[in-house]
């Protein structure tokens, strides 16, 4: 989710010159984002911004994501799945050091996995790994995963972030000095402002094109534009001011790339928290959202209406956004018959990102104009990971869920808005053990259509993703298949 996060205020275009300097060196590239990691261990922590810096660049899997959204090989060269579908047999691939040196082996792909599935493990995405019976270590180069029962989606799981390989020697200090095996090392973290990375000389793989890395955070938007314009920065992804965009296409210094996410945009919901329990409350709340209003305000047209938790470029989607249409007259109706004719107050709890902060100014009014009062919070994002994500302490909030195929989440009791349909958890594990395509489509369908009807959320626009750069830049990723910015193929056209 754009859980996945932040740092930041206001910084000027001469202060980013006076810490930096310019970096146009062809082995080099600045790339800003908004969101600062709030630690730099993807695999206890659900922030996104870690896996937008270190995914791919610096911690890999035994899978990986390609820019397309495929699953392709990772750690893993390749694997043999046996004929009932609950072992995968991953041969890893010869000479892979991590970046202290040392050999990557079987044992720290069993050690990563268990860690991952341990009942002590803060691992933000565990149900990933809930279904894995035991990990054997056959030899260095193999390793054997047994599951409880069929998982249709294993490969695509080991390709997230929360499923990086990583040492037990390293796990001490990975939270600020990570290490990993991928194409890039950590050399530098100062905090609010940013990381430095370097080429991995040593990299099992095909080796990176640049020779440094420096990710900048810049959170706010007017900073973000002006950074841009003197070049300060060479690129920046998830570009914030989605305004100023047509200016950055007249420019022929600039190229503008706007591709599609898994971001599914909601006003989170806390479905435990009176009134909010009340699914007719709930369904007023839907039908007092402008979807259009919000993505013209807050994302200036950039966005495709949702009325449900899945992403419109997937072939599986429902449109299911006339079950929530705007419909103020029907809010104060259903609000009416739950016993709340005056209305409520409750929270709207906002983190960083322009679209959670303006957005939520632009649902606050439409709220209000049926009778339900807001009391907008705008926290950072560790405030909002320990107040909202963990503590479950808000009524509304808004965020971008960028993780792929995450409509599982519903399946969760515990998860932070809260849902608990046993019929819903029923369905979700029919989806995990079924391999048949027509069969998982049906199911995928029926999930769409189960969390609308119970308007667990207010489901409103699936996140565009706009990254500026230099035109000379080649090899960015365009569209978000998971929150990365893998720079492993990234180089300076000459």
């Amino acid at each position: 989710m754009s859980l996945r996060k932040i740092g930041l205020g206001v910084i000027s275009a001469l202060a980013l010159t006076a810490s930096m300097g310019l970096a146009h060196a062809k082995g080099d590239i600045i790339v800003a984002m908004q969101l600062e990691p709030p630690n730099l261990d993807p695999t206890s922590n659900a922030a996104g911004a870690i896996d937008s810096v270190l995914y791919s660049n610096v911690f890999e899997g035994l899978t990986r994501f390609g820019p397309d959204g495929s699953v392709n090989p990772g750690l893993a060269e390749s694997w043999e799945i046996s004929e009932d579908g609950k072992t995968y047999t991953f041969k890893l691939h010869e000479g892979v050091k991590f970046h202290d040196g040392t050999d990557m082996t079987a044992e720290d792909v069993k050690f990563s996995l268990d860690r991952a599935r341990g009942d002590d493990s803060q691992n933000a995405q565990k149900a990933l790994f809930a279904g894995i019976d035991g990990v054997e270590a056959v030899d260095p180069l193999t390793v054997k995963v047994t599951l409880k029962e069929p998982n249709g989606s294993f490969l695509f799981n080991m390709a997230w972030g929360d499923a990086v390989i990583v040492a037990p020697e390293t796990i001490g200090d990975i939270a600020s000095k990570p290490v990993g095996t991928g194409a890039f090392k950590f050399t530098n973290w100062v905090q609010g402002d940013r990381i430095d990375l370097e080429k991995n000389t040593d990299y099992w793989g095909e080796p990176a094109k640049l020779d440094k890395v420096t990710f900048k955070f810049i959170s706010d938007p007017t900073a973000a534009f002006a950074a841009v314009m003197a070049e300060d920065v060479n690129a920046f992804v998830g570009f914030p001011a989605p305004e100023n965009l047509p200016q950055f296409e007249a420019d022929p210094r600039f190229q503008v790339l706007v591709g599609s996410t898994e971001g599914e945009t909601i006003l989170s919901t806390n479905n435990k928290l009176p009134p909010l329990d009340n699914i007719k409350v709930r369904e007023a709340i839907a039908h007092a959202i402008d979807r259009q209003a919000i993505i013209d305000g807050a994302m200036f047209g950039y966005g495709t209406p949702i009325g449900t938790h899945f992403a419109p470029h997937n072939p599986d989607y429902v449109d299911l956004t006339s079950l929530s249409q705007y419909d103020p007259e029907l809010s104060k109706k259903l609000l009416a018959e739950a016993g709340y004719p005056d209305g409520f107050t409750t929270t709207l709890k906002l983190p960083p990102p322009s679209y959670a902060r303006r957005g939520g100014e632009i649902i606050a009014s439409q709220l209000r104009a049926v009778g339900i009062e807001t009391e907008i919070t705008n926290l950072e994002w560790a405030q909002w990971l320990e107040q909202v994500f963990k503590g479950k302490d808000f009524g509304l909030t808004i965020v971008s869920h960028t993780e792929p195929m995450d409509i599982g989440i519903y399946a969760r009791p515990d998860y932070y808005f809260q849902y608990d349909n046993p019929e819903f958890q029923k369905l979700i594990a029919d989806l995990t053990v079924e391999n048949d395509p027509e069969k998982r489509s049906a199911l995928l369908k029926d999930a769409q259509e189960t969390i609308s009807n119970d308007y667990v959320n207010g489901y409103l626009f699936q996140l565009a993703f706009p990254t500026v750069a230099d035109a000379k830049i080649k090899g960015l990723w365009k569209n978000q298949p998971t929150q990365a910015t893998d720079l492993t193929a990234v180089y300076w056209e000459d």
